[in-house]
C-alpha cells in the first residue's frame, strides 16, 4: 500500500494504519531532528512522537490527492519550529552552529562533510540534505520551503558548489 492510501486509511479512521507510517518514516524523521538538534537523542525522539501525533490530530487536513512525504515533512518542520520558539520563550538559547558535534563513525570524510554542512548557509543546507540525502524531488521542497522550484535548483546547484569548494579546501 502507498503511503497516501495509509494516509486516507487513517483519515477515515482506521488509525491501525499509522502504525504502518510511523514504521517506515521513524528513523528518517529521527535523523531528521537529529541533524536539527545536534545530536540531542531525546529531543529528537520526542519529536519524532510529536509529529505522529500531530499526523494524527490533523489527519483531516490530508488531503486525498496530496503527496503524503511532503505533508509528513511540513509537519516535521512545523515540530521543529515550535521548539523553537519553546525555547526562546523559556530564555533558552537556541541550538546554534558552534556546538560541538561528536559523530558517530570513522570515517573521516563523513565527519568533513559534516563539518562543511554545519558551515554552511542554512537556505543551502537544508535544500541539499532534502533532496540528496532525503531524496525529495525539487517540486517537493519547493512546497516545504514555499517557493518556486527554480529557487531551489539554484540553491541545490549553489550548495553542491559550496560543499566541492569546502571540500577541496580540505583534501
Amino acid at each position: 500500500m502507498t503511503d497516501e492510501i495509509l494516509m486516507i486509511c487513517v483519515k477515515n479512521g482506521d488509525l491501525d494504519k499509522a502504525g504502518i507510517l510511523y514504521e517506515r518514516y521513524k528513523i528518517v524523521l529521527y535523523r531528521y531532528f537529529i541533524y536539527k538538534t545536534f545530536n540531542d537523542q531525546e529531543a529528537s525522539k520526542d519529536n519524532v512522537q510529536q509529529v505522529f501525533m500531530r499526523m494524527i490530530k490533523y489527519k483531516e487536513s490530508f488531503k486525498d490527492d496530496a503527496n503524503f512525504k511532503t505533508w509528513l515533512y511540513a509537519i516535521a518542520a512545523n515540530v521543529k519550529k515550535s521548539e523553537f520558539v519553546s525555547q526562546l520563550k523559556h530564555n533558552h538559547r537556541p541550538l546554534d552552529h558552534a556546538l560541538n558535534v561528536t559523530c558517530e563513525t570513522e570515517n573521516d570524510n563523513y565527519k568533513l562533510l559534516h563539518e562543511i554542512l554545519k558551515m554552511m548557509p542554512e537556505q543551502y543546507r537544508e535544500v541539499l540534505i532534502m533532496s540528496r540525502f532525503w531524496g525529495l524531488k525539487y517540486d517537493e521542497i519547493a512546497i516545504l520551503q514555499q517557493c518556486s522550484v527554480g529557487v531551489i535548483k539554484t540553491r541545490v546547484y549553489r550548495a553542491i558548489q559550496m560543499l566541492r569548494d569546502a571540500y577541496l579546501k580540505f583534501v
